[in-house]
C-alpha cells in the first residue's frame, strides 16, 4: 500500500506544518491504537486526492511526545487542521471521510 501522507516528527513539525502555505491535516496516531487503523486508510486516500492542494501528515504520538503534548493530544486518533500555521479545527475519533475533507478545505 502506497503512503502519500508524510511522516511528521517533533523535529520537522514546524517546517512541514506551521510554515506550510497550504492547508494541513495532521493525523495523531499510534501502532497499538485500533481506531487509528480505521482512520489511517481514509487519511491516505485524502492525501492521494488532495495532491498538491494540501499537506497530509501522520504523527506517531509514541515517537513524538513533544508535539503531542504541545497540542494536548489525550486520545487518538486525533486529527488537527492547520491554516497558515494556525490550528483552526480538531476532530477526535473516527469520522466519515467527507467530514475530514470538509474541515481540511473549509
Amino acid at each position: 500500500m502506497s503512503h502519500n501522507s508524510i511522516e511528521l516528527t517533533d523535529s520537522n513539525f514546524e517546517e512541514k506544518v506551521l510554515k506550510s502555505a497550504k492547508p494541513v491535516l495532521v493525523d495523531f496516531w499510534a501502532e497499538w491504537c485500533g481506531p487509528c487503523r480505521m482512520v489511517g486508510p481514509v487519511v491516505e486516500e485524502i492525501a492521494t486526492e488532495a495532491g498538491e492542494k494540501a499537506v497530509v501528515g501522520k504523527l506517531d504520538v509514541d515517537s513524538n511526545p513533544k508535539v503531542s503534548m504541545q497540542y494536548g493530544i489525550r486520545s487518538i486518533p486525533t486529527l488537527l487542521f492547520f491554516k497558515n500555521g494556525q490550528l483552526v479545527d480538531k476532530q477526535v475519533g473516527v469520522v466519515p471521510k467527507n467530514v475530514i475533507v470538509g474541515k481540511l478545505f473549509a
